[in-house]
């Protein structure tokens, strides 16, 4: 029998969404490890090799953009428009080249989160596309008005030709999908004991007194670190290497650590509304410390599933980028609902793919 071959194709925007992938990808390889995975996408490989410890072929393409960013918290919506036009009238070309290289390389299924076009990719090809999101891009843009609701019509469209969308949670109806499994949280675990971060990174303060800083790929220009002066017998952890060099600020830059490992030694995160991050807390029961983010519709649900599933504090943007940072003192608000979500998401997408090639 071939080898089986796994297309996993991922929207171009940030980090989030290659590392949930990837946290899948390396699950379907540990359980199976003689499916052969294609990661198509624009995230660097040293990212992708922090999730998956196997090989797997990678092509740096895009598809799509999400939304153009200077950081994790200011979008370019003009810009995104004008991106997003060039992709719609160039879709053709896109598709047909990326179906002789699906050909080329006798790929058996497409898995993507999110790129709509994927889609267009299975249906030229003749073979399945599943999807896997919290949200459709259509989701997002269509909230902007104005130009992007045609845009977010055209690409409700081709979301509605997939087979198949693994919903994970803090999700948006999706509406245009019409053969829809939900799963648990997805995410990855700590590769590192408590121990060994601890004594590898410095770090001394309690559990309750211990921060991760983490706001994704896109990180954020504006945290004023001068705030972590006020806590000197407190430590915080950033990946941002273009922090200041303070004494209870641990900069980590080595790439083969994530924001995952270190959750374990935490007592709160500080992060923007990101599913991945929030994902990954939950699994933990990691406190969460957010802001809000009233252009970006995907954050209401996420803000929403923190408040119904793990412990949390929303303050006030101004409170986080002017304040003093008080609110470090306050206690989290309990999650509102008893019964945890299922944290089975990898698992449960991993089983169903291995299956389909099972049954090839």
């Amino acid at each position: 029998m071939e080898r089986p071959i796994l297309y996993i194709t991922i929207t171009n925007h940030g980090f989030g969404h290659a590392t949930r992938t990837a946290s899948i990808a390396a699950t379907i390889q540990k359980l199976c490890p003689e499916i052969l995975l294609i990661l198509v996408t624009t995230a660097p490989r040293w990212l992708l090799e922090s999730y998956i410890k196997g090989d797997f072929i990678l092509r740096q393409r895009a598809f799509d953009l999400g939304v153009i960013q200077t950081d994790s918290l200011t979008m370019d919506k003009s810009e995104t428009l004008a991106k997003l036009k060039e992709i719609r009238k160039n879709q053709n070309s896109l598709i047909a080249s990326e179906v002789n290289f699906i050909r080329q390389n006798r790929v058996n299924l497409i898995l993507a989160d999110i790129p709509f076009l994927a889609a267009g990719f299975a249906k030229a090809a003749n073979i399945p596309c599943w999807m896997m999101s919290n949200f459709g891009w259509d989701f997002i843009y269509r909230d902007w008005g104005g130009e992007f609701i045609e845009i977010a019509d055209w690409i409700n469209d081709w979301y509605a030709k997939s087979d198949r969308l693994f919903r994970f949670p803090f999700h948006e109806p999706m509406p245009a999908f019409t053969n829809i499994t939900d799963v648990g949280l997805t995410g990855s675990s700590p590769s590192y004991t408590a121990e060994e971060l601890r004594a590898n990174w410095g770090i001394t303060a309690p559990q309750e007194k211990t921060i991760l800083l983490t706001f994704g790929g896109l990180g954020l220009q504006e945290i004023p670190y001068n705030n972590i002066d006020k806590f000197s017998d407190w430590q915080f952890i950033t990946f941002d290497s273009s922090a200041p060099d303070l004494p209870n600020l641990v900069k980590v830059t080595n790439r083969q650590y994530r924001p995952v490992d270190f959750m374990q030694i935490c007592g709160r995160v500080i992060s923007k509304p990101g599913y991945s991050t929030f994902a990954e807390a939950t699994r933990l029961e990691l406190p969460i410390i957010t802001i809000p983010r009233d252009d970006f519709a995907e954050a209401v649900l996420l803000l929403e599933g923190i408040k119904n599933y793990n412990q949390h504090q929303i303050i006030n943007p101004k409170d986080f980028f002017q304040g003093n940072w008080d609110f470090l003192h306050d206690s989290p608000q309990p999650s509102k609902q008893n019964q945890p979500l299922a944290k089975d998401g990898n698992e449960t997408i991993a089983k169903s793919v291995i299956n389909y090639f099972q049954s090839m």
